[in-house]
């Protein structure tokens, strides 16, 4: 059986540390920027890198480095690494509280390293804070982490880590006094550092995969969604508008289309310019999605146009939904040009061939209300059929 010394377990912790920082400083420089909390990611196992190179020099460079400076490198990139999950995961990163708690550990750090030499303590601080932060880090994973395979293989390496120091606390109240050189290690820290090495390495690989799949996520979001409003694009919407057609023809059910055109918004791009008009463009989609139910569909057709699928709704309440719609448009008080809308309302019938014999009577619906004046509700049945 191969027999590794403590120095040894440590640089071999270093070199996987900086194999990951290479990893996901390089995610983060071909991840999108929507991502959050790579560059944090990246910078922690670098400085745990820097962390074991001062751990692994003690007895050849002053001990205010080799175990003071060390600490500090440590805590500090367990630390960088739950602030990066925070902030992936959309929170605030705690920064004051976790840097307090470093800095607030250096104190008596200092006096038990350089001052009055005492292993034991050591240990039981860092270990004390490593354990805390890695719980913490941990439990937010798994409260606010997608439920996905990633999550919980990062979790757990995290809860590992946890555990495994919360161990090593317990067992300095039984470590001696003294400068705690490597010769005199029990071989239970040494399977304790052994432990966290695998843990460190396994819990960034967990953040690799959790960033592979928000990815994966954003990209799908990107095929089915207008990159610019957020809404389904038009491939999406028609896909979705006809899987309802079909159950409503399984299920004799109904479903309603309102046709909807932002009136005059050219001149919204000419006069005040197309960046003002993208704005009318995003606050027009955030208010409609709104106002519309979870089971209904919204996505941009092209241009100004958009389209409203609603399920189970038949024409009569169709026409209240366009009606709240347009009020709440022209109603708009924010500080945006003024904009109204024409929408043109159909629900599906049991003789449609297909989906284009809903749109188009939406549309014509649709051009009715402009020719009268646009900023109304037309429907088919106003219509001469």
């Amino acid at each position: 059986m191969l027999d590794l010394d403590v120095r040894s377990v440590i640089l071999i912790s270093g070199i996987l540390s900086l194999l990951m920082a290479v990893v996901l400083f390089f995610l983060r420089r071909n991840y999108p920027p929507t991502i959050l909390g790579l560059r944090e990611w990246a910078m922690a196992p670098a400085i745990l890198f820097l962390a074991t190179l001062l751990f692994g020099a003690r007895g050849t460079i002053p001990n205010f480095f080799s175990i003071l400076i060390g600490n500090l490198f440590l805590l500090s990139g367990a630390t960088l690494l739950y602030l990066g999950s925070q902030r992936f995961l959309g929170f605030r990163p705690s920064v004051r509280l976790w840097a307090g708690a470093v800095l607030l550990a250096m104190a008596p750090l200092f006096w038990f390293s350089l001052v009055e030499p005492h292993y034991g303590v050591r240990i039981g601080i860092t270990s004390g804070l490593m354990a805390a932060v890695s719980f913490a880090h941990a439990l937010t994973i798994l409260r606010h982490g997608p439920r996905t395979f990633s999550t919980y293989f990062t979790a757990t390496a995290l809860l590992v880590l946890a555990l495994t120091q919360t161990l090593r606390l317990r067992s300095a109240f039984g470590l001696p006094a003294g400068g705690g050189a490597f010769d005199s290690f029990q071989p239970e820290q040494t399977a304790y550092i052994a432990i966290y090495a695998f843990a460190i390495l396994t819990t960034t690989i967990g953040m690799v995969l959790m960033a592979t799949d928000r990815l994966r996520g954003e990209l799908e979001h990107l095929a089915t969604h207008d990159s610019l409003t957020g809404a389904l694009n038009r491939r999406a919407l028609i896909e979705a508008a006809e899987l309802e057609l079909a159950r409503c023809r399984r299920n004799h059910g109904i479903m309603a289309l309102l046709m909807i055109d932002l009136d005059h918004f050219k001149a919204i791009n000419d006069t005040h310019g197309h960046p003002v008009g993208d704005r009318v463009l995003v606050d027009f989609v955030a208010r409609v999605k709104n106002l519309l139910r979870q089971p209904d569909r919204f996505g941009r057709f092209g241009g100004e146009e958009f389209v409203a699928l609603l399920p189970e709704t038949p024409l009569n309440e169709a026409r209240l939904v366009a009606e709240r719609l347009r009020a709440m448009i022209e109603a708009n008080t924010a500080e945006l040009p003024r904009c109204t809308v024409s929408i043109g309302v159909s629900v599906s019938r049991l003789d449609d061939a297909g989906l284009d014999n809903i749109i188009s009577r939406a549309d014509a619906a649709l051009y009715q209300a402009k020719r009268a004046g646009r900023n109304r509700v037309e429907s088919v049945t106003a219509l001469a059929q």
